[in-house]
């Protein structure tokens, strides 16, 4: 069996709100809000590389259609990361990052293992590392 993770789902507390900052602040591609003509089913989609997408859908709507009661949130669960192959890529995403609303939460800077980092918050605190890497190139 081959793996393809092909979407990672964000929940969010409000949509609109989220779709603005990924869509307008951070220049994301999204076709917009679809489902809203369906009870729980709005949720919003972003193209990220070939292949790849980010979803955005609220909370309330992941709690219902799992069964599992909504819970607060909680940034330190993950984090998602965001390469790029130079410094001066880091410190464009994440100067665009603030610029968009973002929180800053870990300025960029040269990190233990040698390479060139910073953290930042989207608006429902999802954690996102902006990060040069000197061992990994970042195929376009």
């Amino acid at each position: 069996m081959k793996h393809r993770i092909t979407v990672i789902t964000l929940g969010v507390d409000d949509l609109q709100t989220s779709v603005a900052f990924y869509r307008d602040g951070l220049g994301l591609k999204t076709e917009g809000i679809i489902g809203e003509e369906f009870e729980h089913g709005a949720a919003a989609f972003f193209d990220l590389q070939s292949g790849f997408k980010l979803a955005l859908w609220p909370r309330d709507s992941i709690a219902h259609d799992t069964k599992i009661p909504k819970t607060p949130r909680s940034p330190t669960e993950m984090t998602i990361g965001h390469n790029v192959n130079t410094k001066a890529e880091v410190d464009a995403v994440m100067d665009r990052a603030k610029r968009a609303g973002a929180r800053i939460v870990k300025g960029a800077g040269t990190t233990f293992w040698g390479g060139y980092a910073g953290y930042f918050q989207d608006p429902d605190d999802h954690l996102w590392e902006v990060v040069w890497n000197p061992q990994f190139q970042i195929q376009e």
